[in-house]
């Protein structure tokens, strides 16, 4: 049996996040109460297996914050259990999320009369902390569309192998901000940049003409020698530390030329290594 509980952010996503595992063919549930989860798995699951052999749960901050605060316990319990279960934390850029509620004018959960928008989101953060302190991947948002997150979230949340680490590569452009789901972050800035060649600048990392550009320098091929090595290295690691997920970030300066090609390259070379690679070019529309 597998259960996949979904929290995070007010306006990170969600809803969307448990739509796309209902496509998926997941029994979903939205905000249920943490004081309920011990006896939904012990009087709803365990008794009716095949109906939830695969469940999601949505988990808000709508919660009190003392059954918040024995989330960890109830996880426990859980896995007692023998069931598998992810925690899937969402966030985004507070001004982000700021913009989204202006744009679509809903109101959030934990705002009141005497508290705005900005202190209910601090707030939100503070009672969630023990639900993220135990999350298996947490999925940045602030500049993820809504396809790009569903696909991300299939390709995630996918079956996989027992003890299969599944190895998310990211680039990124430093002038946007820093993904802030990465668990390690690497900086190509220091790399020749294809952009002061204007017969290069219109084209990405993944057009031949750039990667026969970056792929003639020395010094990328050093740079990417030396993460392939690092991962080679620590990945075996975090996968004998039951961790599922890795997600490794690349950044240039705009997330065009050098992190985009760094990225494709990783993961050709890693998918015949590991089973779980995907990839994700933030900035590339």
């Amino acid at each position: 049996m597998k259960l996949v509980i979904i929290s995070g952010l007010s306006g990170s996503g969600k809803s969307i996040a448990l739509d796309t595992l209902e496509d998926c063919g997941y029994y979903c549930i939205d905000n249920l109460p943490v004081a309920l989860l011990q006896d939904f798995i012990d009087h709803v699951m365990l008794e009716d297996r095949e109906t939830y052999k695969k469940t999601a749960i949505g988990i808000d901050a709508r919660n009190q914050t003392e059954y918040l605060a024995d989330f960890p316990e109830k996880l426990k319990f859980i896995r007692s259990k023998g069931i598998e279960c992810e925690v899937v934390y969402m966030q985004a850029e507070e001004n982000i999320i700021l913009k989204r509620y202006s744009e679509t004018r809903r109101r959030h959960p934990l705002t009141t009369a005497s508290r705005p928008l900005r202190e209910a989101l601090e707030i939100e953060q503070q009672v969630l902390r023990p639900v993220a302190a135990h999350a298996d991947i947490i999925v940045d948002t602030s500049f993820t569309h809504y396809h790009q997150l569903r696909d991300l979230l299939k390709n995630r949340l996918g079956e996989k192998g027992k003890g299969n680490l599944s190895i998310l590569f990211q680039s990124f452009g430093f002038k946007y901000g820093i993904p802030l789901d990465a668990d390690f972050v690497f900086d190509a800035r220091s790399l020749p940049n294809p952009y002061w060649a204007p017969e290069l600048r219109g084209f990405n990392g993944k057009d031949q003409a750039v990667i026969d550009f970056l792929e003639n320098e020395v010094i990328v091929k050093e740079f990417l020698q030396d993460i392939g090595q690092f991962i080679e290295r620590w990945a075996p690691r975090f996968e004998s530390d039951n961790r599922s997920y890795l997600t490794i970030a690349i950044g240039c300066t705009g997330g065009q030329h050098r992190s985009v090609f760094l990225v494709e390259a990783l993961s050709q070379y890693f998918k015949s290594k590991i089973p779980n690679v995907i990839v994700r070019h933030r900035e590339l529309r």
